[in-house]
């Protein structure tokens, strides 16, 4: 990328416009790309040029300073938003308490190239162009209400009230696109042509092409601050390209482990599970003493590049989130030769094995489990994370009865997925008999899904069945979701309460919108059932005793039969 910027002050002595950009490398690069903001205080404003450095200040840093597993709109809106309360609230304690017009007021744009992706933010009348051969495409919307030629007033701003809706928009990038931002200082006296005359002559240095600009704005006329900003898209990332905050490059694959060998500061104990895409081992860490587990990739899939992503992805997201209830990264720091995930040892059982020592629980016994892993699930679903592969092995129970989720390596981290270029590829991840529907159908998973799968989970603890039984898993086509035929827990389980049933058949829909809108409200559905539960519904025979209902109804049908017959004999006597 090549990037050019350039600010000249206008009649006045202060420079209310401010711009800025960042270039990072390496892992910044990768998970948060390249930045470009400016900022345009308002002229009638003493201190607005101190609420365009802080804007575009701001942004710059703090946005560089959320989750890698956030998407570009969600840490961008979460800055704008607290940066726009913070310049209100000064507004508040100032001058413009009771005149806007003298507040802590400017406009933001902004551009994000992160990946493939371009992702634009803004407010106000700041714009921002894409360069045609002859032309310059506006890509934002001035927040400018006019009441004639020469009277208009900005309607949307960083500082003028509490809240601030911005203005959201991404698409993918092309190589060799070239992108401007400026305020009005700067583009109501330029055109396409300049800006292609000025790159021409200044290619391998767009601060000068920018300079040029703006001092051609003002020959031109402008008298205001004008600044103008350049973003040539030299080269792109591979669509395939991996991910690489995960860094996995250079490490080789670990030999064959055995018990009491030494790997990279660890002393195997023994194998705790071999399969055809891992090896996991419980290992002693010697600098701590403590137990730690340790997974290795399989030789067979050391080809598979999506395979080693998500296998470094589940220590990745472990050390990324903190409860009680997700499994936790060793926290150790010793730098690596080969490709491995270290993570904490949890002794105890798995919730499989649970359900198998416990065949029909008490309600509240299952409660207590599902309000945790509920726990677990938020705490996943608070980072932009989504867990997709939900099930019994896959949650642990410890000795002191702490429930865990485990095996992370199949959570979406929309923050990851973000400006690589397409949906995901193949089957999707998980585990059939606990996937919500329409994953089956190729549709990208959500919160609904993940909620599915912990539904699906409820109602196994309870009965040992799934609700759908083994259909579910043969599910192709729409037609086959309508097919669906839930079974009610009561079937299995006449001993539990009525409303237990409509709570778990909200969550078990198979349409994702008609689902509780949140895992929270699932719980609270759980413990507290609403009215809409707990009126009283008799359940059908049919489904209470089958066998007796079709023996009536096939009572009843003979009786229709002999009457009908006696009749016809009676008529043709």
């Amino acid at each position: 990328m090549s990037v050019g910027q350039h600010s000249l002050a206008g009649a006045h002595d202060t420079n209310q416009d401010f711009h800025g950009a960042v270039l990072p490398g390496g892992h910044l690069l990768a998970a948060k790309g390249i930045a470009l903001a400016l900022a345009d205080g308002i002229s009638s404003s003493s201190v607005s040029h101190l609420a365009s450095q802080t804007a575009v200040g701001s942004f710059l840093e703090d946005y560089y300073a959320t989750s890698e597993a956030w998407t570009v709109r969600r840490a961008a809106q979460r800055v704008l938003g607290a940066t726009n309360a913070w310049l209100h609230g000064q507004t508040q304690r100032g001058e413009g308490r009771f005149d806007k017009d003298r507040g802590y007021v400017c406009t933001f744009s902004a551009l994000v190239l992160k990946g493939r992706d371009l992702h634009l933010l803004h407010v106000g009348d700041s714009r921002i162009y894409r360069l045609h051969p002859q032309s310059l495409e506006q890509l934002t919307e001035d927040h400018r209400v006019r009441h004639s030629s020469v009277e208009s007033y900005l309607a949307r701003a960083l500082g003028t009230g509490p809240h601030v809706e911005i203005d959201y928009r991404s698409w993918e990038a092309e190589a060799g696109e070239i992108y401007v931002l400026a305020t009005d200082g700067a583009y109501a006296q330029l055109d396409a042509a300049a800006i292609h005359r000025a790159i021409a002559h200044h290619a391998d240095d767009l601060d000068a092409a920018a300079a040029a600009l703006v001092a051609q704005a003002r020959a031109a006329g402008s008298d205001d601050d004008a600044t103008l900003q350049l973003l040539r898209i030299d080269e792109l990332p591979q669509d395939d390209a991996p991910q690489a905050q995960l860094r996995r490059e250079g490490l080789a694959l670990p030999p064959a482990l055995t018990p009491r060998s030494e790997f990279e500061g660890f002393t195997i104990v023994r194998e705790l599970q071999v399969s055809a895409r891992s090896h996991v081992l419980l290992a002693t860490d010697k600098d701590s003493g403590r137990p730690v587990v340790l997974k290795a990739p399989s030789v067979d899939l050391r080809g598979d590049a999506a395979y080693l992503d998500s296998f470094v992805l589940e220590e990745w997201v472990a050390r990324r989130v903190d409860s009680p209830h997700v499994i936790k990264a060793w926290p150790g720091e010793r730098r690596r030769r080969h490709l491995y995930v270290a993570m904490e040892y949890i002794e105890g059982q798995t919730l499989a094995q649970w359900m198998t020592d416990h065949p029909a629980p008490p309600l509240e016994a299952v409660r207590a489990i599902v309000e945790q892993l509920a726990q677990g699930v938020q705490a996943l679903h608070g980072r932009d994370m989504l867990h997709r592969d939900l099930r019994p092995e896959n949650v642990m129970i410890d000795r002191d009865g702490t429930v865990k989720l485990i095996d992370l390596a199949n959570v979406h981290v929309a923050g990851l997925a973000e400006g690589r270029g397409g949906a995901e590829q193949g089957a999707p991840p998980g585990t059939l008999q606990y996937m919500a529907p329409e994953c089956l159908l190729g549709q990208p998973a959500s919160t609904a899904a993940d909620l599915f799968s912990l539904a699906a989970i409820t109602y196994q603890m309870l009965c040992g069945q799934l609700p759908y039984g083994l259909s579910v898993t043969r599910v192709r086509t729409q037609q086959d979701l309508r097919n669906l035929r839930y079974v009610p827990l009561r079937h299995h389980r006449p001993d539990l309460p009525a409303w237990l049933d409509g709570v778990l058949a909200k969550a078990l829909q198979v349409a994702p919108a008609k689902r509780q809108e949140a895992v929270s409200e699932f719980v609270h559905d759980l413990r507290t059932p609403g009215a809409r539960f707990q009126r009283a519904q008799r359940t059908p025979l049919v489904e209470r005793d089958p066998v007796l209902f079709w023996k009536c109804l096939s009572a009843v049908l003979g009786a229709l039969v002999v009457g009908l017959l006696f009749y016809i004999r009676w008529r043709l006597a």
